[in-house]
């Protein structure tokens, strides 16, 4: 899709990245100690902290993944959300307060406060840099899908540019500031949020196209010149020269369906639906005469949430999913289509477009990714850190109720902006992260400037939380605790520091490597192997009395080696990468297998070494 940068958006977008510097130099003063540092001296406000939970925890995934997969997917998309939410279930109920009790700065300190383990000191500390480099992907590639658009650079600018600045704010005032911007961009993230959806429900539905849509046309195939075809995938692709510009059609029967197209011509040049790129012909889809409302409605005009929902359940839509894109090589050029797809609304509402459930491999597929998502947050790094930033249990354990409530309430937001985005046809055939900031576009470029810059800094408190967990478990875990390198606190905030460049550095390696990817996907990998390296060790540790040292090191090291393994080999990463012939297995979510090894690899272990546990106080 053609973007172009508006100087409205820019100013905005640094004066929003401004301030959030702004606030990460004033704390930065006050980040003198270890304490200070990597827990903000347990000194933040229990709303303030559930708010800057909200703010973590809604993510890049979140904001540009879910609400992309429900305007291409439907429904599907909301089903993340769903996991979302109710993995906070567990974090309420089971580990709140037990971290704020155990910890001191990381999760490997409650892991650890019985044991006083080199094994887990080492195991849960590679955990936490696996699952937080796997968490930093999506949210790199987010950086750079929304730069595009924003400032008119390429990706690896905007992903660069991420980088950049949260290296800056973590090497500044660590988790203090962090907060803050958490904290802000939560806030801010809901209201807008809340601004799009009353929006979208006041305009309701219609079947005219926005004037800047590419609206797709059907014709005879009789009536144009046709100088080539291809059969790809069960289906015909035509080549058309139509007033002298030469553009790849789809034929269903003797009639030509108009699609967007992107050609990387033998020549080097790239056509986007047959004309170079300054010719911007290459537009968010128009849905006109496909929009089909029922009882021959043309507009329905302002609607209530409900009514909403139902007008789309008894309506038809085209969409452009993500996997309907036609890609192959015709006498030297690579051909790339972007196939229209008529759905019924009903089948929309229900789950299938995206997670293939009616086959056995899409079933286990779905299941898998759900118990990640259900069991991955209360096992997340750079959440479980945040309970160290209040100052008691009972705040640990309020906090964690407010952020369930901003979190909950945003996502049924999702299901609003994701069909919004579907009906109105501001749809990036290309990237489907787009759709929640391209939907604020269609009401205004001003609109379009904040929720881009808001979801920048989204991305930037993430990203902040992310590299301050894995900085904690460098200095602190890795190089005082398993190394034994004695640090007074000014050392181990330099050292958290350095780590904190290093780790930025990789983040914008890989943020660079994955473009394209739907960030909601790539989180659910990254949930996957936090579910199964970390969730056994914290359940049965609280739960089990039986539990030693070596069962938590062992099943951390299994489930983090078996979740990675499958995620490695899988059929989407061997898409990704362009890998030839077929990955090992059709397993793309791990959890099913590598949550289980973890539970049984830890019960096996702890029962062979229950003389470890001699003489040590239970926790529970």
């Amino acid at each position: 899709m053609f973007y172009e940068a508006n100087p409205i958006a820019i100013a905005i977008f640094l004066a929003f990245v401004g301030f959030v510097l702004g606030i990460s130099f004033y704390f930065a003063r006050k980040a003198k100690s270890a304490e200070g540092y990597f827990a903000a001296g347990g000194s933040i406000h229990w709303f303030v902290n559930g708010i800057a939970f909200a703010g973590d925890y809604l993510s890049a995934a979140s904001f540009l993944g879910i609400c992309g997969l429900i305007a291409t997917m439907g429904y599907d998309g909301f089903l993340y959300s769903i996991g979302y939410l109710a993995g906070w279930v567990v974090a309420l109920f089971v580990v709140a307060e037990p971290m704020k009790r155990l910890g001191k700065y990381t999760f490997t300190d409650a892991l650890d406060s019985k044991f006083n383990s080199k094994g887990i000191q080492l195991m849960a500390a590679i955990s936490t840099l696996a699952v937080s480099l796997f968490y930093l992907i999506p949210q790199m590639v987010g950086a750079g899908v929304l730069v595009t658009p924003l400032l008119g650079l390429p990706h690896w600018m905007g992903v660069c540019m991420v980088g950049a600045i949260v290296i800056t704010i973590v090497a500044t005032a660590g988790m203090t500031s962090t907060t803050y911007v958490q904290f802000l961009k939560g806030g801010l993230l809901i209201i807008f949020s809340t601004v799009i959806t009353v929006m979208v429900l006041n305009r309701g539905l219609s079947t005219e196209p926005r004037p800047e849509t590419f609206v797709p046309r059907t014709i005879a195939a009789s009536s144009v010149e046709a100088v080539a075809s291809v059969e790809y995938h069960e289906k015909t692709y035509v080549k058309v020269v139509e007033d002298g510009r030469a553009n790849w059609w789809i034929a269903e029967g003797d009639q030509l369906i108009e699609a967007q197209s992107k050609v990387e011509t033998a020549a080097g040049e790239t056509l986007y639906n047959g004309a170079p790129k300054e010719d911007k012909m290459f537009k968010s889809v128009g849905l006109v005469n496909k929009l089909q409302l029922p009882d021959g409605q043309v507009e329905t005009g302002s609607v209530g949430p409900l009514e909403y929902l139902s007008t789309i359940q008894d309506s038809e839509i085209v969409r452009y999913p993500k996997d309907a894109v036609a890609k192959f090589d015709h006498d030297g050029d690579h051909v790339k289509v972007f196939v229209p797809e008529v759905t019924a609304g009903a089948d929309l509402m229900v789950p299938g477009q995206y997670f293939k459930t009616k086959t056995k491999m899409g079933k286990l597929n779905f299941i898998s990714l759900m118990l990640a998502l259900f069991f991955g947050t209360a096992s997340l790094p750079h959440v479980l850190i945040r309970y160290y930033t209040v100052p008691s249990q009972r705040d640990a354990r309020k906090s964690t109720i407010v952020a369930i409530g901003g979190i909950g309430f945003f996502y049924v937001l999702t299901l609003f902006i994701g069909f919004g985005a579907m009906t109105l046809g501001v749809i990036d055939v290309e990237s489907g992260n787009m759709s929640a900031p391209l939907l604020a576009k269609a009401f205004g470029i001003f609109l379009f400037s904040i929720i881009s810059a808001i979801a920048f800094a989204t991305v930037l408190g993430t990203v902040s939380g992310l590299i301050v967990a894995t900085s904690g478990a460098i200095a602190h875990d890795l190089m005082d605790n398993y190394m034994g390198i004695q640090m007074n606190d000014k050392q181990k905030v330099m050292a958290g520091k350095i780590a904190a460049f290093a780790v930025g550095i990789v983040a914008i390696i890989l943020g660079i490597a994955f473009k394209g990817m739907n960030v909601a996907f790539l989180v659910g990998w990254a949930f996957a192997v936090a579910a199964s390296a970390n969730l056994p060790s914290i359940v049965m540790l609280l739960f089990w009395k039986k539990t030693t040292a070596k069962g938590i090191a062992w099943s951390i090291g299994v489930g983090m080696v078996s979740a990675l393994g499958i995620i490695l080999t899988s059929p989407d990463m061997y898409a990704q990468f362009g890998f030839k012939g077929t990955s090992f297995h059709s397993l793309n979510q791990p959890g099913i297998v590598s949550i289980p090894l973890s539970f049984i690899t830890l019960v096996i272990a702890s029962l062979m070494t229950q003389k470890d546990n001699e003489g040590l106080e239970d926790i529970r």
